[in-house]
This record gives C-alpha cells, sequence and structure tokens, in this order.
C-alpha cells in the first residue's frame, strides 16, 4: 500500500511538473509572440513613414515641374543655351534622387526596397540591387515587408558601423530551382555569434526581427541561412513557391 502511494505520489509530482513546464512554455511563447508583434508594428510604422518622405520628394518635384518648364523656355527664347545645358543637367541630377530605382512588379517589395535603399543612399552605402518577385510567392504583405525590412535595416546599421569606403549592400531576389530567393551580403564589422546562432549586436531588448525572419521560413517550410567572413555579412533566405 505505501509503495502504491510513493508512485501515485510521484506520478502526481511528474504530472504537474510536466503542466507547469507546459503553462511556463506557453506563457514564455505568448510574451516573444507579444513582443515581437509590436516590434513589427514599429518596423512597418518605420517603413511608412520611409515611403511617405520619399513620396514627398517625388510631390515636391512634380509641384516645382511647371517653374522649372518656365526657366527653360525663358533660356531658351534668349539662346542662352550654355546655361540652359546646366539647367538640364541640373534637373537630371536632381530627378534621380527622386526617382523609384527598383521596379518588380511587386508593390510592397517595390515600396520597401526603395525606401531602404534611399536610406542607404543617404548613409553612402554603395548598392547592388538585382531583384525580380515571382507571383507566386507564399509570404502575404505584412510577411513581406518585415522580411525585406528587417534584412535591409540591419544591413544599413551594420555598414554604419564602419568607414564610409568600406561600406556595401547587395540584394538579390529571384526564383531559383522553384524556390523563392532572397539573398543579402554587407559589410560589416564585430558579430555576435552564441552556440553556432547569430545575435543582434545592440544593446537592450532586441533581436526580434532575426527571430521573426527565422518563423516566417519555417512556416513555409523553408530555411535561413546566415553566414560571415571578414568584413562581409550575408544572408539567404529560401522558400518554397506556391503551386
Amino acid at each position: 500500500m505505501k509503495y502504491i502511494i510513493i508512485v501515485l505520489s510521484a506520478a502526481v509530482i511528474c504530472v504537474l511538473i510536466f503542466a507547469a513546464v507546459k503553462l511556463i512554455r506557453r506563457k514564455f511563447y505568448n510574451l516573444i509572440d507579444r513582443r515581437i508583434e509590436r516590434f513589427q508594428s514599429e518596423l512597418i510604422e518605420k517603413q511608412v513613414n520611409e515611403i511617405q518622405n520619399m513620396y514627398r520628394q517625388v510631390r515636391g518635384w512634380r509641384h516645382d515641374y511647371r517653374n522649372h518648364i518656365q526657366n527653360m523656355k525663358i533660356l531658351l527664347s534668349e539662346d542662352n543655351y550654355t546655361q540652359l545645358d546646366g539647367y538640364l543637367d541640373e534637373l537630371a541630377e536632381d530627378l534621380n534622387t527622386v526617382d523609384t530605382v527598383i521596379k518588380t512588379g511587386n508593390i510592397m517589395a517595390d515600396a520597401v526596397l526603395n525606401s531602404k535603399l534611399n536610406v542607404a543612399e543617404k548613409l553612402d552605402i554603395k548598392t547592388t540591387v538585382k531583384v525580380q518577385i515571382p507571383e507566386n510567392i507564399p509570404l502575404t504583405d505584412v510577411e513581406l515587408c518585415a522580411v525585406l525590412g528587417n534584412l535591409l535595416d540591419n544591413a544599413a546599421e551594420a555598414c554604419q558601423k564602419l568607414e564610409v569606403e568600406e561600406r556595401f549592400l547587395r540584394v538579390y531576389i529571384s526564383k531559383l530551382k522553384g524556390q523563392f530567393y532572397i539573398s543579402v551580403q554587407n559589410a560589416a564589422g564585430k558579430v555576435n555569434k552564441i552556440s553556432g546562432v547569430y545575435r543582434s549586436t545592440k544593446e537592450g531588448e532586441h533581436g526580434y526581427g532575426l527571430f521573426r525572419i527565422d518563423r516566417i521560413a519555417k512556416k513555409y517550410g523553408g530555411y535561413v541561412n546566415r553566414q560571415n567572413e571578414e568584413g562581409v555579412f550575408a544572408t539567404e533566405i529560401m522558400l518554397p513557391l506556391s503551386s
């Protein structure tokens, strides 16, 4: 009888421990989910602000369009071709700063990529970009925004820590072997890697961007590969395309 009581007590204790661990685990993931949701909301708000700034530049240039035409007509009527040529060069350079450089066919990708590359240009980061977004990607617009935004924000922040002449960013996105392939390479100094896992180098409560990317890749049966060599950090993401 005593033996049975001991066994039953041990069983009850095991059940309670299991239930407690399960509860703690659930609360932990709920906490992480809430923090990721907050982080994602802040990220999207930041990107919306960047896109709005870019569009304000475009609207500002269009607003001045009539004035530019009038000034050129005056120079033309005065046969002042030398000044007119210089004026046109200035306009061409100004237009390059507000023109949409990347046109992928995906509105969300266009918005995020152009806003981030506009920021990179202001930080004197040399960029090389080749992007083609397949039509049947599995990601929602919010998820695509989160993945691209996090990757490019992290790349820009890593470049900022380096001398201007060392900064570079390479982005390649396309269909590869039936997969949605994303590759981002950037100049990097110190990296934080613990037990084979890359961590954010920011101080405080950070790292949700990396966690968010990993969870999205896992959700769609894809994978994330991160590597670093001297002066270079690279992230590759492969996601199966929808049939």
